[in-house]
């Protein structure tokens, strides 16, 4: 729980710091120099990268997934500029849904009655947080849905390629395919950057790769059920963030759609966590 309540402050430092850098570099190329610049953090993942022998069938995932999280960063990037940081992250908590869909749509996961009434929820929370008709939904909200629905696909790739290579291989390939497939986008809206937003970026880059390595630690600590619930801190601080230091109004329909959404996951976590435990009692012992 303490790693997770790090990786909790990481995330928002990083939510923060885009925030603070605003909209005067372009969303590409604000993504395509958090990535390039967070590379050298890479440089200790470097010998095992290069002992590990990659197929070509692997290779192509890779690809395919960088190529989908760099479309969900760029994305996430944009919203980041046009919507509140509450919104940003109680939208951000619809991943693990899509990701719940797609594990039963491409993986063949089965997705019992209770998942399926879950994820309802979860598109409720989205629907009290949006509230179409009684407000205007932006392009910003439009933005962090196509983000969760393209975070949700490289995730499923993740747990493919995860029995296949190493942690440390699958996060740096992410960050080297994702680095090279932002360069196009960043190239075609290129403004030249200050030495204030560089180093703005690198600091996003640092909190990103440290909230990264301090959740692999808290997952490989204490359950998923265990963890889970901490991440809700994240609303509750990007709301306080948002309120005391960008002079964002607090939304109670944010925040009630994302307490939503939340349980939703909870519930899915938990729910996961029985049928493993079952799972094992039923196998005898050998």
């Amino acid at each position: 729980m303490f790693w997770m309540f790090v990786t909790g402050l990481c995330f928002v430092a990083v939510t923060a710091l885009v925030k603070y850098l605003g909209d005067e570099l372009p969303a590409a190329q604000q993504a395509f120099l958090r990535y390039l610049l967070g590379l050298v953090f890479l440089i200790p993942m470097w010998p095992a990268l290069r002992a590990t022998p990659i197929t070509r069938s692997a290779l192509t995932l890779f690809g395919a997934r960088g190529f989908i999280h760099a479309l969900g960063v760029m994305l996430w990037f944009y919203a980041m500029t046009q919507i509140p940081l509450a919104e940003v992250t109680a939208m951000n908590y619809l991943s693990p849904i899509y990701v719940t869909l797609g594990a039963a749509l491409f993986l063949g996961e089965k997705l019992a009655m209770r998942r399926i009434l879950a994820v309802l929820v979860a598109f409720l929370g989205a629907l009290i947080i949006l509230r179409p008709g009684l407000r205007e939904v932006s392009s910003g909200h439009l933005a962090m849905i196509g983000t969760a629905i393209f975070f949700a696909g490289s995730y499923l790739m993740a747990k493919r390629m995860s029995g296949q290579v190493s942690a440390s291989v699958v996060v740096a390939m992410l960050s080297l395919i994702v680095t090279i497939c932002l360069a196009p986008f960043a190239y075609a809206v290129w403004v030249p950057p200050t030495g204030a937003q560089l180093l703005g970026l690198l600091a996003v880059a640092a909190f990103a790769t440290a909230g990264h390595f301090t959740m692999t630690l808290a997952f490989a600590a204490a359950p998923v059920t265990v963890t889970q619930p901490v991440t809700f801190l994240q609303l509750v601080w990007a709301v306080a963030l948002g309120a005391l230091v960008f002079g964002e109004g607090v939304d109670l329909f944010v925040v009630l759609g994302g307490m939503v959404i939340m349980a939703s996951v909870l519930f899915i976590t938990w729910r996961e966590a029985v049928l493993r435990k079952q799972e094992k009692r039923a196998v005898p012992a050998p």
